[in-house]
């Protein structure tokens, strides 16, 4: 039987440890008193919570490194964060852990046109990446629904994509580069501002890794000119199914619109009331944006017409202004805060094949009868990445785990029609536990083995992504 270990030895360690975090940070980069430190306890996945041991907020690559370095001689675990708006519980510390957050890293530290790539800080916010190229006619693609708050660093981990990812692609086809550091401190260049780097794509690996490989404190991000124009509809069904089957006849058409949006009934109440958009009363509406010259936008939202009037819309609505175009996104963009102030919900983000969308969505139907909660759908409808929010009451005694039942025989369901467990949001400690249900006990071991490659003692973003039995055997091991 393992004796405890005295207090005294705790109080110690952690006074050590927090002694030599001190040695190589500014005063005021060390966050150590509990009162403070509970601001870190969870991040947007707010139904679990645990405070660190410490947060430290660096504001370099060098200061990272020295963080890193301690934590590894120490055995300390270290959770890196981005501006906390992970919805899978990717940046939940554990109590033994570091939180390490790079939000105070948000330069901008190179800008180049011609080659049309700018490289950044990775706390810099997605939105913010735009802000600092847009006076000159350039954008960067990836648009998640958080990009006012979140972090690049974040974006890199999760893969994050958002409304208009079905033309442009995730943060992997926008990412050129990175500076990353690893758990000994050592740091790593990996990519660069060029189209494909030499030997393994590494850079692959790393985006979408969820901190479990190392903290990216830099990134070479792909900026494009801005389109010359862009118009979105809006078109109005008597049923969810209806509006799935409209979205997979236009990808099947040949048609790449920026983006197709898809909401439902409880999502377009909700948002109303919220944001007043001026949505019609239906059961589900797609937001389908394209762009290009004037006449390729006419020519594309032409055959776009065609094919919705095959499926009875209630209304089909062009935005004819601006300001039309404004009012059209206006609810989607503000659908999850609009639906946070019905009840608590749990954000899924499970991904599907676009032609199983009338399938999904009736299912999804039917499972909330089965489980007795309601469900709001808002997604990414052009690419298949659902978002079905499952609302529940946190303070109700069993309604947080039957919503988890739920979420996850939604996300069994993806799986079983070809889809995968997550799009966009990572896994985090949501889906780690289903992690089998995707991958064969093969798959995983490879996956595994990457981890000891970059992380030989698991200290990195711990009781994350992988089943706790896998995690605590490869730890002990």
């Amino acid at each position: 039987m393992q004796m405890p270990i005295p207090n005294a030895t705790i109080l110690a360690r952690k006074a050590a440890i927090y002694a030599r975090l001190a040695a190589v940070l500014p005063a005021d980069a060390l966050i150590t008193d509990p009162a403070e430190t509970r601001a870190y306890e969870c991040d947007a996945l707010s139904a679990y919570r645990c405070a660190p041991l410490a947060a430290v907020l660096p504001r370099s690559t060098e200061e990272v490194a020295a963080v890193l370095r301690i934590c590894h001689e120490e055995g300390v675990p270290v959770v890196p964060r981005g501006s906390g708006t992970s919805l899978a519980g990717g940046a939940l510390p554990t109590a033994d852990c570091v939180i390490l957050g790079v939000g105070r890293m948000n330069g901008v530290l190179e800008t180049d046109y011609d080659n049309r790539f700018i490289r950044v800080q990775s706390g810099r916010t997605n939105l913010s990446v735009t802000g600092a190229v847009e006076s000159d006619g350039f954008f960067y693609a990836p648009d998640p629904s958080s990009q006012l708050a979140c972090a690049i660093a974040g974006n890199i981990a999760m893969n994050s994509g958002g409304a208009h990812c079905l033309k442009y692609g995730v943060t992997t086809n926008n990412l050129l580069g990175v500076t990353m550091v690893l758990m000994t401190g050592e740091v790593v260049e990996l990519g660069g501002p060029w189209m494909d780097a030499g030997g393994l794509d590494l850079l692959g690996v790393v985006c979408g890794s969820e901190g479990q490989l190392g903290v990216v404190t830099e990134a070479t991000l792909r900026i494009l000119p801005k389109p010359e124009g862009a118009r979105p509809v809006l078109v109005g069904f008597d049923s969810n199914e209806v509006a799935g089957a409209c979205v997979s006849d236009i990808i099947k058409a040949g048609i790449l619109p920026v983006a197709i949006e898809f909401m439902d009934r409880p999502c377009i109440r909700a948002t109303e009331a919220f944001a007043k958009a001026g949505y019609p009363d239906c059961e589900a509406l797609l937001i389908i944006e394209v762009e290009g010259s004037q006449a390729e936008i006419a020519e594309q939202l032409a055959r776009i017409k065609t094919i919705a009037l095959t499926h009875n819309p209630v209304e089909f609505r062009e935005a004819e202004d601006e300001d039309q175009a404004k009012r059209i996104w206006l609810g989607r963009k503000s659908a999850f805060g609009a639906m946070g102030q019905i009840n608590d919900y749990m954000c899924l983000d499970g991904t599907i094949p676009v032609t199983s969308l009338p399938y999904v969505l009736r299912r999804i139907g039917e499972m909330s009868v089965q489980f007795g909660l309601d469900v709001g759908n808002v997604f990414h409808a052009g690419d298949g990445n659902m978002h079905p929010l499952i609302l529940y009451d946190a303070n109700k005694p069993g309604d947080l785990e039957l919503c988890e039942a739920f979420g996850a025989e939604v996300l069994k369901l993806c799986v079983e029609v070809g889809g995968c467990l997550t799009g966009e949001h990572g896994v985090g400690i949501e889906k780690r536990d289903l992690m089998k249900v995707q991958f064969a006990p093969q798959d995983l071991e490879a996956q595994l083995r990457v981890k000891d490659v970059f992380d030989p003692k698991w200290l990195l973003n711990p009781a994350k992504v992988f089943p706790l039995d896998v995690t605590a055997s490869r730890r002990a091991g």
